[in-house]
């Protein structure tokens, strides 16, 4: 039977929590886990483990724990029998981008930045026919 691979391309932004070492599972692939704190709900966190394969290792190089990221993956699903015949399936999320955010671990939460008040005043000189 033949294996394929589904894939979607989806985003995600989160904490950095944890890194893994890079692992060469055979003389030509490598993978290296990076898992990433999700708080959609911040009583609830989410734990979510991503996969970064062959060269794509290399983009958490450069990460450590606590950084706010977004993270571009696949999620990649197939299937596979085992020699009884009986059907199991498998999920990924193969890390293909990941971008730092402004990184806050630690400081305190920004203001919310606004523009300017615009001044919809009449023109010097002007009358205001407006009761108030």
């Amino acid at each position: 039977m033949e294996e394929k691979y589904y894939s979607t391309d989806m985003e995600i932004k989160g904490k950095v929590h944890e890194i893994g070492a890079a692992q060469q599972v055979s003389e030509t692939f490598k993978k290296r886990d990076l898992i990433i704190e999700y708080a959609e709900n911040p009583t609830y966190p989410e734990y979510i483990r991503f996969e970064a394969l062959q060269d794509k290792t290399a983009l958490l190089d450069n990460l450590k724990a606590g950084d706010e990221v977004e993270v571009s993956f696949n999620l990649r699903g197939r299937p596979w029998t085992n020699k009884d015949g009986v059907t199991s399936y498998f999920n990924s999320l193969v890390v293909w981008r990941i971008t730092a955010l402004a990184n806050t671990a630690g400081a305190p939460a920004a203001a919310p930045q606004y523009a300017a008040p615009a001044d919809v005043s009449t023109a010097a000189g002007e009358d205001d026919d407006l009761p108030f």
